[in-house]
């Protein structure tokens, strides 16, 4: 290479000269090697520095529990052995279709310290909450309900000034946190919540749940710099990101299930079913119940206390003859009338047509679905598959870190492609984080027509941060399809599964447990053979005007009833209900007077206005609007949600000022049958894309040090 630089003329003879073109091509060399290996490390030291700023704790956690120290750790690295102790009541007064639900959380301090406690619990997606109180002694303080900014500084004031106090505030509809300020050396204190709840009912069955434990949440996108945020606004373990804005608020600490199950809850329900019943069955927790001779039933858990780490289902099923076929309960509240009607259509009188289907499967193959999980995926897939008739087509798509098809297109339900699917079910493992997004939009394909019917089963734990980023695809990309979720596992995220399922017109099952994969999924799947009421529409008598939730009614499968909450001038006359069932009209008249009077009924009315108001939001109204409509509603009514907040503050101070107060965290359990390796391992790798980070830091590193060689050859 040298000879090219040198030029006719040059002397060659007498001690050995550089050339000035030869030293300026040398530096340029090194300047570009230098250069080179400081970006590569730039870029590693970067990625690394942003994976320590989000694992760093767990990681010196981690370093100090193998040097032998005694303290107990989280999953995720936090240390949890100083936080408050915490048991749960559940005390439910069922009567008809709704349910009274108190639920009392003990805060023990076993330390020496002032401390604060925060505790995250998930609570069901349609619960109106709308009472707290503090209990100290034989005091009580009741909580009152404010815009959410204000309750926060309200809160915030009591506890500098040393004053007991509790905040209870919302972060999705099935996930609130309470806060308790102030709790001394060896105290305990009791705070109580109250909401209200309408029942479910499907298949001829009446059911309860009672989420016990917060699932990890995977949260995607990018962390937001500290320049635009705190980046953890709150105490979780996750980073907020861009997709993911209140991630630090959304991910409790984990206590390692090796340790010891934490977090006691004990049930006590009244239930007054209204009629006589064929079974009574918690399949989750065993039961023990007596009845009185009125019919009633008081019904506890057999070992008096679980931990919470799996949902609680109570379901009760009326002897043949007696099942409602139609219910109506009224509330005269603030000189309006509320109302929450149910209607069940006509069942197995008629023979409907079968179309043909294409069917898209879409399974969800992350860490947080192994073990039994996956197991009841991959039960649930082989059903589904052996169910297809020759003239239906299908496609699988699984998703974890990525998204992989098994045919570029749906391909016909033949006996080949049935075996080799069948295969592919028995391949499936779970591993890796939860891009759900790339997999829906995949999925649903936007076509407002299709030839068959075009059906997207979704089999998922629902273990996200993203919710919105999610419905907003669902709005944007539904077209022609129907969405129907399948919640696996112990504790699915039900507000995810059931608003996904509502948004995709389909609707939402649940399979908690392998044992009853064939049962649940039976009557799914005569669901998606046959709509049976659609484009239904309700005509109410001269003179009567209603705002009902939902809106529009959604179509109604086989074992689903009508079920509206609705606000009236009055209720009197006669109401039609108007259809298309198996492509003929239908229609049904049901007398409005008569309803039962129920305390409690303007509250679901309220909560469902809420809820669609959200819904709004996912479709593109602008926030402030939002804001606006829900503060007017949740203030009326008292109801904690999105931007209201409920408060209660003790008026004179426990806490001398200059005694410290500590923030504690608490932490929560990980749900029944999840492994914690395949969730967190060393890092959280479900958690945050911390792997993947670094990954990328040593790729440029090596690509660095590659360039500089070739540089140098």
């Amino acid at each position: 290479m040298s000879h090219s630089l040198m030029q006719a003329g040059d002397n060659v003879d007498g001690p050995v000269r550089i050339d000035l073109r030869n030293r300026e091509f040398v530096k340029d060399m090194l300047l570009t090697l230098v250069a080179a290996i400081g970006a590569g490390l730039a870029g590693s030291v970067f990625f690394v520095l942003l994976v320590l700023s989000t694992s760093g704790s767990a990681l010196a956690a981690a370093d100090e529990v193998t040097r032998g120290t005694l303290n107990l750790y989280s999953l995720d690295g936090r240390r949890i052995d100083d936080a408050p102790n915490l048991d749960t009541e559940v005390e439910m007064q069922i009567s008809g279709m709704l349910a009274r639900v108190n639920v009392a959380q003990r805060f023990s301090n076993p330390s020496q310290d002032w401390v604060e406690g925060i505790y995250q619990f998930p609570l069901p997606e349609d619960a109106a909450v709308d009472r707290l109180w503090i209990r100290i002694s034989e005091r009580v303080i009741e909580g009152e309900i404010q815009e959410k900014q204000q309750a926060r500084r309200t809160y915030e004031k009591a506890k500098t000034e040393g004053r007991k106090a509790s905040l209870l505030s919302q972060q999705r509809p099935n996930m609130f946190t309470t806060s308790v300020a102030n709790i001394g050396p060896g105290e305990s204190i009791l705070i109580e919540i109250e909401y209200q709840q309408s029942l479910g009912y499907d298949q001829g069955r009446f059911q309860i749940r009672f989420p016990l434990v917060i699932a990890p949440r995977y949260i995607p996108g990018i962390p937001i710099v500290p320049e635009e945020s705190s980046g953890f606004s709150g105490t979780g373990w996750a980073a907020d990101t861009d997709q993911v804005p209140d991630a630090s608020r959304i991910t409790p600490s984990v206590a390692d299930p090796a340790l010891r199950r934490i977090n006691p809850v004990s049930f006590n329900i009244h239930l007054d079913a209204g009629l006589p019943l064929a079974s009574l069955e918690s399949r989750y927790h065993p039961i023990v119940h007596t009845q009185d001779d009125r019919g009633r039933y008081q019904i506890g858990l057999k070992s008096k206390q679980v931990p919470a780490d799996r949902d609680f289902e109570l379901t009760w099923v009326p002897k043949i003859g007696v099942a409602p076929h139609a219910a109506l309960f009224t509330e005269m509240w603030d000189k309006e009338v509320y109302g929450l009607l149910m209607v069940m259509p006509p069942q197995g009188d008629a023979v409907m047509p079968i179309r043909p289907r294409e069917a898209i499967f879409v399974v969800d193959t992350s860490g947080s679905m192994h073990g039994t999980s996956i197991a009841q995926a991959k039960a649930a897939l082989k059903i589904a598959l052996r169910r297809l008739r020759p003239d239906d087509r299908f496609n699988i798509i699984q998703f974890s870190s990525y998204t992989r098809a098994l045919h570029q297109h749906a391909v016909d339900a033949t006996p080949r492609n049935l075996r080799q699917a069948l295969d592919y079910v028995s391949s499936l493992a779970a591993d890796g984080g939860t891009e759900m997004l790339p997999a829906l939009e995949l999925a649903l394909d936007g076509r407002e027509s299709h030839d068959r019917l075009r059906q997207v089963i979704f089999l998922t734990d629902g273990s996200v941060g993203n919710e919105d980023e999610l419905f907003k695809l669902i709005h944007r990309r539904l077209g022609a399809s129907r969405l129907f979720t399948i919640g696996i596992g112990s504790a699915p995220n039900s507000f995810f599964m059931s608003r996904a399922a509502e948004f995709g017109r389909g609707s939402f099952t649940y399979v908690g447990d392998l044992e009853e994969v064939e049962s649940r999924l039976a009557a799914l799947f005569l669901k998606l053979e046959q709509p049976l009421l659609t484009n239904i529409q309700l005509q109410w008598p001269d003179g009567v005007e209603v705002e009902g939730y939902p809106n529009p009614l959604p179509d109604l499968y086989a074992g689903e009833p009508i079920m509206l909450a609705l606000r009236t001038n009055q209720l009197q006359g006669q109401l039609t209900i108007k259809g298309d069932r198996a492509g003929e009209p239908w229609q049904r008249r049901i007398h409005l007077g008569g309803g039962g009077d129920r305390t409690g009924v303007h509250l679901l009315w309220a909560r469902a206005n809420i809820a669609e108001l959200m819904a709004q939001r996912n479709r593109g109204k602008p926030e402030p609007e939002i804001r606006k409509a829900v503060l007017e509603v949740a203030l009326k009514h008292q109801l904690v949600s999105r931007y209201t907040s409920l408060v209660a503050v003790d008026k004179t101070p426990t806490r001398q000022l200059e005694e410290m107060l500590k923030t504690r965290p608490m932490p929560t359990n990980l749900p029944h049958g999840w492994t914690a390796n395949k969730v967190f391992g060393r890092m959280p790798q479900t958690a945050t894309p911390a792997g993947l980070h670094l990954y990328i830091g040593l790729l440029l590193l090596m690509s660095g040090l590659l360039l500089a060689r070739r540089r140098r050859a």
